[in-house]
């Protein structure tokens, strides 16, 4: 973890100092800044392996940022921090494409457990067991997904998912024909349990991955919903009540 590079950017400077000191402290090499103007140029440069983002900014906000670093095809991480605590403003952040998101105020320990995770994830996803590691290519449809590289193909070209998307893909598709609930599917994901926001999260994830994976015209053929449960993939894209 000592060679990690977390950039956090938000405009408020004791957050910056203090969050610089702090995430230094637990073994992270950090940088900031205060706005997003010259982030691109940092990525290009000096590459970090998470951003800390602030959706309140002037200038570009942070919703805007992760919603244009996703269009680009940019996978890297992203925790975004917000002084509004709706939940709405929650999901809204990950629809976008963060990974997690943190309201203000919070303690840093609970930023520092929600980068660490990311990371872990992002490195190797809860649900790779070393079978799974091992184990060939799934095709469905357009897609292949394989778990070896933790990488998504459709029609031969990459997939960019977040760390969440995809850990979220890869718990479904290694339980076919599987019916999982939320918390099922949270738990196998990303090692922690439900309640109503994190269902919420899930049926982000899902939409986000249906938008990747599925046909733009008609209904859902391989990430499909059980009403009343959750969902199930079908790696046939039948009908999951067909035998």
């Amino acid at each position: 973890m000592e060679n990690r590079k977390i950039l956090v950017v938000d405009d408020d400077a004791r957050l910056r100092e203090l969050l610089q000191r702090y995430l230094t402290q637990q073994g992270y090499m950090v940088e900031s800044l205060p706005d997003a103007r010259d982030l691109d140029r940092k990525l290009a440069r000096n590459r970090p392996d998470l951003l800390v983002l602030d959706v309140m900014m002037p200038g570009e906000d942070g919703l805007a940022v992760v919603r244009r670093l996703r269009a680009q095809g940019e996978p890297i991480p992203v925790v975004m921090l917000t002084a509004r605590g709706e939940d709405i403003d929650r999901i809204l952040g990950l629809e976008m494409g963060a990974d997690d998101y943190l309201a203000k105020p919070f303690n840093p320990r609970e930023l520092l457990a929600r980068i660490n995770a990311v990371l872990r994830r992002y490195e190797q996803t809860p649900a790779v067991t070393a079978s799974h590691q091992e184990a060939e290519a799934l095709q469905f449809g357009a897609c292949t997904l394989n778990p070896s590289r933790r990488e998504l193909l459709r029609d031969g070209q990459p997939v960019t998912l977040t760390t969440a998307e995809y850990a979220v893909l890869l718990a479904l598709a290694t339980h076919p024909r599987r019916p999982l609930t939320r918390e099922q599917l949270m738990t196998l994901a990303m090692g922690k349990g439900g309640g109503e926001s994190q269902d919420r999260s899930i049926d982000v994830h899902v939409s986000r991955l249906r938008k990747a994976i599925e046909d733009a015209d008609g209904p859902p053929r391989y990430l499909q919903t059980v009403w009343g449960y959750g969902y199930v993939f079908v790696p046939d894209g039948r009908d999951k009540d067909a035998p």
